[in-house]
């Protein structure tokens, strides 16, 4: 989802263990993304409809600012645990853990590091559909010495009599984890290649977990940019590269899609790229600097107290901004759009239109550093049933957020070693 991502500490289980840590997949690789809400998902409800979903999106957002900022008001991962709420992420994935592999279906969070999964024995866990994974028939698992890194990595973590690491990861939520840290091989089915197998991967053992967690998922796959995150113990293997390329809410049929290594270099037509900007103790986070908003003639200036002034996030739906600039998008676009406007029947979103054959607003014009993202309808509206649409920005005093609606039908691609992050238009459906 920033700052020093390919940090010395990814290869200390490498060190650890005498070996590199290395893929078997030349070129890079690409996984499936699945939205929570669309049919492939094991989260997706028939009955809910349209509107039901857009709300619970409006809640997770919400929550998500609150996950970011932590109990402190500040994105730090410095404090006595890791806050985030993993619930509120909107895509899953499927990894495979030891040897031989035990498939689970896990959170793909971009904001928060920590990968784990519930382990036998169980002490306390919540019910899951699949089993629990079981150490003890994986000839590839090991526990990590302690002291280590990675175990410095987590505030809550302790060496142990048998002098290996016990950490405990808890959420704004008031969910937790608590388990051995460990080291495992952790399988990807690619849609590009045959599966790629990833060797002694750190992740969290957990044997007592609880909180909001639902049966049809078994753990969580972090993807910031910690140490602890599957993305930088990927680290020079794939060349800091990842990309995805989000298919939209309202075409969510299939599945998005996460490139990994060479698969996930940016460019040629329409690919436009602006700094990744670093900040100390928020490694977890991905850092852009906005400029301006520009709708028609009419030009919106950021706040620029500090560089990094908004998160790129993938597991956010909406876009936050700060409230004096949300107000004046606010103002310019309803001058500029001669719609019929409608209500949110929910009461969360300010500005709504009806929805008509001749329905047609404003491109909104981002200018980061360097590039300008031209932003069409489909990442600025929302439709919340089939009669009304709403715009997909929302106020916040605190934290501004690029959310995933603004980044539908885009190849974002990050490359952690230039510090870059890059966008190309693109048909996600047919990626």
């Amino acid at each position: 989802m920033a700052a020093t991502f390919l940090s010395a500490l990814l290869l200390s289980i490498a060190i650890f263990f005498n070996q590199p840590n290395t893929l078997e997949a030349a070129g890079g690789f690409s996984i499936d993304l699945i939205h929570r809400d669309s049919p492939l998902s094991p989260l997706y409800n028939s009955s809910e409809t349209l509107s039901d979903r857009m709300f619970r999106s409006f809640r997770h957002s919400s929550s998500r600012i609150n996950y970011f900022l932590g109990t402190n008001n500040s994105i730090t991962l410095n404090g006595v645990a890791s806050k985030v709420i993993p619930t509120v992420a909107d895509y899953l994935m499927t990894i495979s853990l030891g040897t031989p592999p035990v498939q689970i279906l896990a959170v793909a969070d971009t904001g928060s590091d920590l990968i784990w999964t519930q382990c036998e024995p169980c002490k306390s866990c919540y019910d899951q559909d699949a089993p629990y994974f079981n150490p003890k028939q994986s000839s590839t698992y090991r526990v990590l010495p302690c002291p280590s890194n990675f175990c410095l990595a987590i505030p809550q973590a302790s060496c142990n009599t048998n002098k290996t690491c016990d950490y405990a990861y808890s959420y704004g939520d008031m969910s937790y984890t608590y388990g051995i840290l460990a080291a495992e091989t952790l399988t990807m089915g690619s849609t590009t290649s045959s599966s790629v197998k990833i060797p002694k991967v750190a992740f969290g053992c957990g044997h007592t977990n609880g909180g909001s967690f639902t049966s049809h998922g078994a753990g969580l796959v972090g993807l910031g940019g910690g140490s602890l995150s599957l993305i930088s113990q990927l680290g020079s293997s794939i060349g800091g590269k990842f990309a995805y390329c989000l298919v939209p809410l309202h075409q969510n049929t299939g599945s998005s899609r996460m490139d990994f290594g060479d698969s996930a270099i940016v460019t040629g037509s329409g690919a436009i790229s602006t700094p990744l900007i670093s900040k100390q103790g928020s490694e977890t986070f991905f850092f852009l600097n906005l400029q301006k908003i520009s709708v028609g003639g009419k030009t919106i200036y950021l706040p620029q107290a500090e560089k990094g002034n908004i998160i790129i996030d993938s597991g956010t739906t909406y876009s936050f901004l700060p409230t004096s600039v949300y107000e004046e998008l606010l103002s310019l676009l309803k001058n500029a759009i001669n719609l019929t406007k409608a209500k949110d029947l929910t009461g969360t979103l300010d500005l709504c239109y009806e929805l008509g054959k001749d329905f047609k607003v404003p491109d909104l014009k981002f200018d980061f550093d360097g590039a300008q993202l031209v932003l069409g309808s489909l990442n600025t509206f929302v439709p919340i049933n089939d009669k009304v649409t709403c715009l997909a920005f929302m106020a916040s005093d605190s934290l501004s957020i690029f959310g995933n609606v603004a980044q539908q039908n885009f190849r974002v691609g990050y490359d952690l070693q230039s510090k870059k992050v890059s966008f190309q238009p693109t048909d996600c459906t047919k990626h």
